[in-house]
């Protein structure tokens, strides 16, 4: 395996940004470090969420500096984030399903504040996505949910589904247009 050039490195760079979902919602990093910095703003002096983030993050700078990274990568597929959400989340252990709703809540309230209708939306789908995972992870992590099958087990019964489905499309002479079909 070769290896890559700073050339194909920076094409490919392109190619990320240009599909990024944030592009088609106008989303920009000043966009971005509106919406974390008045999201984190309305957080901290939250009576619920507040003494939860007041007792994890010493170094707010260094925090909403991390939190504009995250979003940048999630929006706009910058990659600059490197950190590890889940664990971060895991050592939460009072944190429960309506910590995550109110969080929601003013996550969306701030988005629709700060942002355009398009951008907002976007923000929100992903914020949505990302709570719900990181709340089965935790929820997982305590045992309150079975671990997750792997995609190989999860997947044997589709796998099987498809190719005898195949088989009765070859056997009917139909040609569904799959891959390798001579249509």
């Amino acid at each position: 395996m070769r290896d890559i050039t700073p050339e194909e490195r920076a094409a490919a760079a392109v190619r990320r940004l240009a599909l990024a979902p944030g592009r088609s919602a106008d989303v920009t990093e000043a966009v971005i470090q509106a919406q974390v910095h008045a999201f984190y703003g309305k957080v901290r002096t939250d009576p619920m969420l507040g003494p939860i983030f007041a007792a994890q993050i010493a170094d707010w700078d260094a925090h909403l500096a991390k939190l504009c990274d995250f979003w940048s990568s999630v929006t706009l597929a910058t990659g600059r984030f490197k950190g590890a959400p889940m664990p971060a989340h895991m050592r939460l252990t009072g944190v429960r399903a309506q910590h995550f709703a109110h969080w929601l809540d003013i996550w969306r309230a701030t988005a629709a504040e700060t942002c355009e209708p398009a951008a907002a939306a976007l923000f929100t789908d992903r914020a949505e996505m990302i709570a719900r995972s990181l709340q089965m992870g935790m929820a997982v992590a305590r045992g309150e949910l079975p671990p997750v099958r792997s995609a190989t087990v999860a997947q044997a019964p589709v796998a099987k589904a498809d190719e005898q489905r195949g088989r009765q499309d070859e056997d009917s002479g139909q040609d569904k247009g799959r891959p390798g079909s001579h249509a």
